[in-house]
């Protein structure tokens, strides 16, 4: 009898058979088959294609079984990503959902024996959130996405901005509060002072006229309570003054010793473009065209050149400079790892090599031997005029 052909009702049905999902202890993931007994499981381990597939298995099985776990673990948070993003869910059935599809990477390829092995493992690397419960391992997917961080990242620094401003308007509020507190026993001085001469002006009688350059009683009488009033409200003044000195060095912001308490948002706001300037421009290579350097290579020890200095007059593929001697004017070839900056006297300029300030030029303004640093000042960048502390000694370099 001749093979069954492909619309005949034995191949038909054959399809139909192989379309559900068949049992996990008859797939060879090596092959990528799936058999539908144990007879057929048999027969296809005992086929050629599967025994060379065997040796190369032999050959690196670590390599491989490490390549397989990569692939289901990928695939399997891929589906949480796309299904359940933002919800906690039990780990039974994420993983039945993502065994639906018939060519998945199988677990028993994997280095995990079991889920929960699998479960744990993804808790442990901080992949997803695994929690324990009598009704099993429920597992909430962790979003990392740098889509996700870049937002995360604008919505926190609009809120510190929107802080910022809050708290320049306060300040302003309180510096107006102030003026209006220094202006106020002024005022109510100024208008006691009126009110006591319309009273006497309204009284008659009681206003008498000095002769021979002395005062009435009357007079004196008035003279003495004005002083009376006034020291009063001075005192006063004092009073409110010493209060809120008090409170300001409760607060640890006096004015005298200039000393602040904590950070405001404005310089947490600075801290933070700070170090983000320094992780964007902090780079693995420092090389640049117009700088002294110097060679610290053994191998050239025998020529002449160990600790010579030299210009840097090219740059290849980022990490191999040609150095053109200071002393012999010959031209070397040397890689990154064997050079060193060089630190120039006082008042010398650099040039920034790495971190923040990437590519700025500068000048020194001093030197902390015990911290291997140096203090600095940009002249020509996008920050002319910025000092900046604590630069390390491979972050600058002399400029030829």
């Amino acid at each position: 009898m001749g093979k069954h052909e492909f619309l005949t009702p034995k191949a038909t049905a054959n399809r139909n058979k192989a379309k559900g999902l068949q049992k996990v202890r008859w797939y060879c993931q090596m092959c990528q088959k799936q058999c539908r007994d144990e007879n057929g499981f048999k027969c296809h381990c005992m086929s050629e294609s599967h025994q060379r597939q065997m040796l190369l298995f032999g050959e690196n099985s670590e390599r491989i079984v490490d390549g397989f776990s990569e692939q289901f673990e990928s695939a399997f948070l891929d589906h949480m990503k796309r299904s359940h993003r933002f919800s906690r869910i039990a780990a039974t059935v994420v993983y039945n959902e993502y065994i639906t599809d018939r060519h998945h990477v199988h677990m028993n390829s994997t280095k995990w024996i079991s889920l929960t092995e699998f479960v744990n493992h993804l808790g442990e690397t901080g992949k997803c959130k695994v929690e324990e419960t009598p009704k099993g391992l429920f597992i909430t997917y962790i979003d990392r996405d740098s889509e996700t961080l870049f937002k995360d990242r604008r919505k926190r620094k609009r809120i510190r901005a929107r802080l910022v401003e809050d708290e320049k308007k306060e300040q302003e509020i309180m510096k107006q509060i102030e003026r209006a507190e220094q202006l106020m026993p002024v005022v109510e001085n100024a208008q006691l002072s009126e009110k006591r001469t319309e009273d006497e002006e309204l009284e008659p009688g009681k206003v008498t006229f000095a002769l021979g350059g002395g005062l009435s009683k009357v007079g004196e009488l008035g003279n003495r309570k004005a002083k009376e009033g006034s020291r009063v409200i001075f005192d006063d003044v004092e009073v409110e003054e010493g209060q809120k000195e008090k409170k300001r060095a409760k607060n640890g912001d006096v004015k005298g010793n200039a000393t602040i308490v904590g950070k405001s948002n404005l310089e947490e706001l600075m801290e933070e473009d700070e170090k983000a300037k320094e992780r964007h421009n902090r780079k693995d290579y420092w090389l640049c065209e117009g700088i002294t350097v110097k060679v610290m290579s053994r191998k050239l020890a025998d020529k002449g050149y160990f600790k010579k200095k030299g210009v840097v007059k090219k740059v290849i593929n980022k990490y191999v400079g040609e150095i053109e001697m200071l002393d012999t004017k010959h031209v070397l070839r040397v890689d990154q790892a064997e050079l060193e900056t060089v630190i120039p006297r006082i008042g010398g300029l650099v040039k920034v090599l790495n971190g923040a300030y990437r590519g700025s030029l500068a000048r020194l303004i001093s030197i902390d031997v015990n911290r291997f640093s140096a203090k600095v000042q940009i002249e020509k960048g996008a920050y002319d005029g910025r000092v900046v502390q604590a630069v390390e000694y491979e972050d600058l370099s002399k400029l030829a």
